[in-house]
């Protein structure tokens, strides 16, 4: 499967056009919402290939979106989530977001060329088989 579509889930503008701009330029289509309540609909209501999906968003946190898309159905089989995060968290909630994610990054250490990189590396992996 050959990422293609990328919804990107946050809050800041700053981020988020920087995001939304490195992405197209390396020829991805891309959505931007800016909150938790307009992502999970969104997430939901179209095939992403890949969601950058933020922790702190106003509306609805990331880690309750993870939880609807991912959590004890996947509703979002074929999408591989990215989490993007600065706010600190302590190891149990960390663990329990990777669970669910394919990628786990924090913000202050990600360059958008960077985040192409882990994008592209995620191409190349096929999702598991649903039981």
């Amino acid at each position: 499967m050959a990422i293609h579509t990328v919804l990107c889930i946050e809050d800041d503008r700053f981020i988020g056009e920087m995001y939304v701009r490195s992405l197209k330029k390396a020829g991805y289509d891309v959505d931007w919402v800016v909150d938790g309540n307009d992502g999970l609909i969104t997430a939901r209501n179209k095939d992403y290939d890949v969601i950058l999906l933020d922790v702190m968003l106003p509306e609805r946190r990331g880690t309750d979106i993870l939880e609807a898309l991912r959590g004890k159905e996947d509703l979002i089989p074929h999408s591989r989530v990215i989490v993007l995060t600065n706010f600190e968290q302590d190891d149990e909630s960390r663990i329990a977001m990777q669970q669910h994610a394919d990628a786990y990054l924090i913000k202050a250490e990600i360059t958008p060329k960077k985040l192409i990189s882990v994008i592209q590396q995620l191409d190349g992996m096929t999702p598991e088989p649903q039981v």
